[in-house]
């Protein structure tokens, strides 16, 4: 078992700033290479009326118009930051856009419980109004966007399929999410409110439904309940579509790690994820 493997490995599948703080340094001197490399390109770009209504982005070193990927941060709905120049979480997965080809960009949204349900969704539909309109000034193409979420960001993905269909997106990506297989938890309730809400915003039917491609990612230790999420959405695309959606289950990684890594040595999620949005933008 390698050094990083066993580090993961003893951390188990809870949650929590300590894990958090653990997995960072983890990954610390190979991510803050890879920001002197891939710095930047354009900061905190206003898309909304609201502080939190951010966005960066990482441009590719290509000359057409490239496929874009968009990336929503988790946080439990009450926290999270896109990063940048200085502070690396969130910020590697643009970097890692924008050395495949890609368009990085990576958000901010209105936080709970100050701001509840629909707003994470509605913020990225904010950003995908934003793109289409400003993208091309910057290398992207508007017409080939992917989104990506983990955890609460996936949430919030899949929340955007709930709220605006498949309209202005080539596919989703979503690195354990919770998309309403199983009990809501008290934490959750500061975004969604009432548990008797729940079965009509929780965004289970949109994402069971949808035509667009999915690519589908849980790390081997995520805790439980996003375990059971996974092969929840994993056996309902299979009933209702005939077929598993593109899918990846991340040996030697945790909640955290999953997406913290993107960018390092360990290619294996950044090698499907990038293929899938080439296939889904060709």
């Amino acid at each position: 078992m390698s050094v990083m493997r066993a580090a993961i490995s003893a951390m188990g599948t809870d949650l929590g700033p300590d894990v958090l703080s653990q997995c960072r340094a983890l990954f610390d001197a190979e991510q803050s290479t890879l920001a002197a490399q891939v710095p930047v390109t354009v900061t905190d770009v206003t898309y909304g009326p609201h502080e939190r209504h951010r966005l960066d982005l990482y441009r590719p070193q290509v000359e057409s118009p490239a496929p874009i990927l968009v990336f929503v941060h988790g946080g439990g709905f009450l926290k999270g930051d896109k990063g940048g120049a200085t502070d690396w979480p969130n910020a590697n997965v643009g970097r890692m856009a924008a050395q495949a080809g890609f368009l990085g960009v990576v958000i901010n949204y209105r936080l709970a419980p100050d701001n509840v349900w629909p707003a994470g969704s509605e913020d990225v539909a904010a950003v995908i109004d934003w793109l289409k309109a400003n993208a091309a000034q910057h290398g992207g193409d508007p017409d080939r966007i992917v989104l990506m979420g983990t955890s609460a960001g996936a949430v919030h993905v899949a929340g955007y399929l709930k709220l605006a269909g498949d309209r202005g997106i080539r596919a989703a990506i979503l690195l354990s999410g919770l998309y309403g297989y199983t009990p809501l938890d008290q934490r959750d309730m500061l975004y969604y409110g009432d548990p008797a809400l729940y079965p009509d915003r929780m965004p289970l039917e949109a994402v069971a439904a949808t035509s667009l491609p999915l690519f589908l990612a849980c790390a081997e230790y995520d805790p439980p309940r996003f375990q059971a999420e996974f092969l929840g959405l994993m056996q309902d695309r299979l009933t209702r579509h005939g077929a598993m959606p593109r899918a990846f289950i991340h040996s030697g990684h945790n909640h955290y790690s999953m997406a913290m890594h993107l960018g390092t040595a360990d290619r294996r999620l950044s090698q499907e994820i990038c293929a899938f949005v080439r296939e889904t933008t060709a």
